[in-house]
């Protein structure tokens, strides 16, 4: 089984500026893959998408790739 990537590298809170991070978790469409797919677990994943959503709408990530 993956380990956490968040607990792996102590991170306690996923910013949604840190773009680079939130890259990693996302297809080459731009969608957020599930957490069966990164090993995130699930409480961060719900973090995790709410931060990537909180990116999309200032802009900072695409809401599709093209």
């Amino acid at each position: 089984m993956k380990q956490d990537y968040f607990s792996a590298n102590n991170i306690k809170h996923i910013d949604y500026k840190d773009i680079e991070i939130l890259k990693k978790f996302l297809n080459p469409n731009g969608k957020i893959m599930n957490h069966r797919r990164t090993g995130v677990t699930a409480g961060n994943q719900r973090k995790l998408s709410a931060a990537v959503k909180h990116a999309r709408f200032l802009g900072l990530l695409p809401f599709v790739a093209k």
